[in-house]
């Protein structure tokens, strides 16, 4: 773990100090528990991008279901797994 000075002002300081006792942590794992709440840029885009795939694929499935359906291909959405 690397070390580092973080100049902040006394409030602040003490602010986070007490948040810290409050949760049973040292001021460093604090720091790192309120940066891990943050996701950065990239990864709100890579979270972003996994979730449009996620809803692209579901219009597929959906719209693959809704045209076998109309084509007789199947004769019930129960045998795709919906219900």
């Amino acid at each position: 773990m690397a070390t580092t000075t973080i100049q902040v002002s006394r409030e602040v300081r003490d602010h986070l100090a007490e948040l810290a006792r409050e949760r049973g942590l040292s001021l460093g794992h604090l720091v790192e528990a309120l940066a891990a709440e943050q996701p950065t840029a990239a990864q709100r885009a890579e979270r972003l991008a996994a979730d449009r795939e996620v809803v692209r694929r579901v219009i597929i499935l959906s719209t693959s279901a809704t045209l076998a359906l109309s084509a007789g291909h199947i004769n019930s959405p129960g045998m795709l797994g919906f219900h």
